[in-house]
C-alpha cells in the first residue's frame, strides 16, 4: 500500500528548517561590566553564604545550600560534602541541567593527596549552580536544606547575576 503523502527532499528541508527557525533561542549569559567583576569567592560553609569580592571590598552576598552533609571537607566521591579548600572557576556551562553553571576545579592537589591516603576516589564536578527547571519555582524557599551532592547553589537569578561578574580563572575560597 503505498503513502498517500509524499514529501520531495526539498520540501521536507523546507519545513525543518522553518520549525527550526520557530523554536526558542537559547538565552544569552548575562555580561557585566569592568567594574562589576569580581576578583575573588569566598564561600563561607557555616554561614550558607557566598561572597564576591573585587580589590578586597565585597560587591555582594548570596545565601546557599550545600552538599546534603555539609559538615567536613569532601572526601571521596558521592560522600555529598561540599569542599574546602581554595580553587579556582575553570570551565562554565551556559546549557547546565542547573540553569547555568560555573565549573570549581575540585580536587586540587591537597585533596587528591587525601583522598590517596584513604585509599578513595576524590570525585569531581563541583560547580556554584542555580535550580533544576522543575524546581525553579521555589527560588530561596531553596535553600530551607541543603540539598545537592557537594555544590553550591543559588536561584536562577543569582546565578546569573554570579555568571556575569565572575570570569574563568578566578579564585574560589571554600571554609568551613
Amino acid at each position: 500500500m503505498k503513502s498517500r503523502i509524499r514529501f520531495a527532499l526539498p520540501q521536507t528541508l523546507v519545513l525543518l528548517l522553518l520549525a527550526a527557525l520557530c523554536l526558542p533561542a537559547w538565552p544569552k549569559p548575562p555580561k557585566a561590566t569592568a567594574a562589576e567583576q569580581a576578583d575573588r569567592i569566598v564561600i563561607m560553609k557555616s554561614q550558607r553564604t557566598l561572597t564576591l569580592y573585587r580589590q578586597g571590598q565585597v560587591l555582594k552576598t548570596y545565601k546557599v545550600a550545600l552538599g546534603s552533609h555539609p559538615e567536613g571537607p569532601k572526601t571521596q566521591r558521592g560522600d555529598h560534602r561540599t569542599p574546602e579548600g581554595v580553587y579556582t572557576i575553570d570551565s562554565r556551562n551556559p546549557r547546565s541541567q542547573y540553569h547555568l553553571s560555573l565549573h570549581v576545579s575540585y580536587p586540587n592537589a591537597e585533596d587528591r593527596a587525601r583522598s590517596k591516603k584513604l585509599g578513595v576516589n576524590p570525585g569531581g564536578d563541583i560547580f556554584i549552580h542555580g535550580l533544576p527547571p522543575a524546581y525553579s519555582y521555589l527560588g530561596a524557599l531553596h535553600r530551607k536544606w541543603d540539598w545537592t551532592w557537594g555544590c553550591i547553589a543559588v536561584t536562577d537569578q543569582e546565578i546569573e547575576e554570579i555568571w556575569a561578574m565572575v570570569p574563568n580563572g578566578i579564585t574560589v575560597e571554600i571554609k568551613p
